[in-house]
């Protein structure tokens, strides 16, 4: 057995003013919980150093890149990585990345998988960004990352990390099945993602009362059509108005919710995850070398300003 022993370290509201001191010292205590209980991996939310901000409109670009870090790790990260390297665990953390890429400011909703020495093992940059660029005050709340961030053009190749092959996701990508099958061709053998998901969602309200359901069956189908770990962790409770979703989930690769919180607080749930239980999946049901076929999906890697309706 290949196992990994892993840490949903899920976060409970962050406030507007709250400093990113605070919530590196909430998640270095949930690192020493974790340590204790034997884990070599933790997970934590997307944006876990500050606040949802996308849910606010605002015009001037300086209120806007206060939210966001130029460097990682930094002044305010720092003792997060430290301590992490010093009990020797590896950890995915969401944040607002601000970089400078050929002379041009870019940027990004990123998460990163740092290994067990303190090294970037992996960078990730969410590639399918949910919500709306304009201001639209007829909502209880804004969600807009279309306007903050540009859409992250990386591809999901994994990363070999503790003796496995892990990819990274963040929050809105989870929904789509090619995310989940991209990683997989790529030989990924666990899933880490962080998510801020509403309990409200504006658009469709008829569908609040399913937004927890709605989270777990796209990460159990990921997990399942694919033979893969699936860690989703999320920030939780009721957040400057807004209520977020908890129930951050460590996934089988046959779909089966193994370890799951309880709260909408900061809270860890563990699960020690045997990799070579991928190949239950894999060798059998959803074997991709003998059961795809490629050439009968050729819409998936369409343009969508190439589709043509079915029925128009």
């Amino acid at each position: 057995m290949r196992e990994v022993i892993v840490g949903a370290a899920q976060l409970g509201p962050i406030a507007r003013d709250e400093p990113r001191t605070s919530a590196v010292g909430r998640m270095i205590a949930l690192l020493e919980r974790a340590a204790e209980r034997g884990c070599s991996l933790v997970v934590f939310p997307e944006l876990a150093l500050t606040t949802f901000f996308p849910r606010w409109y605002m015009e001037d670009q300086s209120e806007v890149d206060a939210w966001f870090e130029s460097e990682m790790p930094n002044a305010a990260t720092r003792p997060l990585f430290e301590r992490a390297r010093a009990l020797g665990i590896s950890f995915y953390l969401g944040y607002a990345e601000l970089t400078i890429e050929l002379g041009r400011e870019r940027r990004f909703n990123t998460a990163i998988l740092v290994d067990g020495k303190g090294c970037i093992a992996r960078r990730y940059r969410k590639v399918h960004l949910p919500g709306h660029a304009e201001n639209e005050p007829w909502r209880a709340f804004q969600h807009l990352e279309k306007r903050y961030f540009e859409a992250g053009e990386n591809y999901f190749e994994p990363a070999d990390v503790l003796g496995a092959r892990i990819a990274l996701a963040i929050c809105n990508d989870r929904r789509w099945p090619e995310v989940y099958r991209e990683a997989a061709l790529r030989g990924a053998e666990m899933m880490l993602l962080g998510y801020n998901t509403p309990l409200h969602y504006p658009p469709a309200p008829e569908h609040d009362h399913l937004q927890a359901f709605h989270n777990h069956l796209v990460m159990q189908a990921g997990a399942y059509q694919n033979g893969m770990w699936v860690v989703g962790v999320a920030k939780a409770g009721r957040e400057e108005g807004c209520d977020l979703i908890g129930q951050s989930s460590i996934i089988a690769p046959t779909g089966e919710i193994v370890a799951m919180c309880s709260t909408l607080g900061d809270e860890l749930a563990v699960a020690t995850c045997d990799l070579d239980r991928c190949a239950e999946i894999r060798a059998n049901v959803f074997n991709f070398r003998r059961h795809r076929r490629p050439k009968m999906y050729p819409l998936l890697s369409t343009d969508p300003d190439e589709w043509r309706p079915l029925h128009e």
